[in-house]
């Protein structure tokens, strides 16, 4: 394998790990911009179109569990009826944990509700990744 190849191999697994870093940060309260760095990825690497959307999934989904687990944690002293709405949806409502400001929310009221993680983890990464494809195919 030649230098050059080398080279830019490992550029691209860099740009995978800023990517899935990036998405990590973005779905948690630290700032962070997982589109933008999603858009430069596809723009220096378009071949990368399949394994950019996965890293930038799979960061963003963990970055929401990892909400999820803090508020698990919490002890549950409360019913808040504000929470009526994510307990009548389930699970399901973790579909929309990618809007901003809300999506937080919602990962933080499902661990919270102690809701099933399998299934809030399922609709959180189905959200994320039909946001991430849009935004793929707005690019390419």
């Amino acid at each position: 394998m030649s230098t050059m190849l080398a080279m830019d191999q490992g550029t691209a697994l860099a740009a995978l790990a800023a990517l899935f870093t990036s998405g990590f940060l973005s779905a948690t309260l630290l700032p962070g911009n997982s589109e933008i760095a999603l858009f430069a990825t596809l723009r220096s690497f378009p071949e990368l179109v399949a394994s950019a959307l996965v890293a930038v999934t799979l960061g963003n989904t963990l970055g929401g569990m990892s909400t999820y687990l803090l508020a698990r944690l919490l002890p549950r002293r409360a019913q808040l009826t504000r929470l009526a709405w994510l307990q009548r949806h389930g699970s399901a409502a973790l579909a929309l944990a990618w809007l901003p400001i809300v999506g937080d929310g919602l990962c933080a009221a499902a661990g919270w509700l102690r809701l099933p993680w399998l299934a809030c983890m399922i609709w959180m990464a189905a959200g994320k990744a039909l946001r991430y494809l849009l935004v793929t195919l707005a690019v390419i």
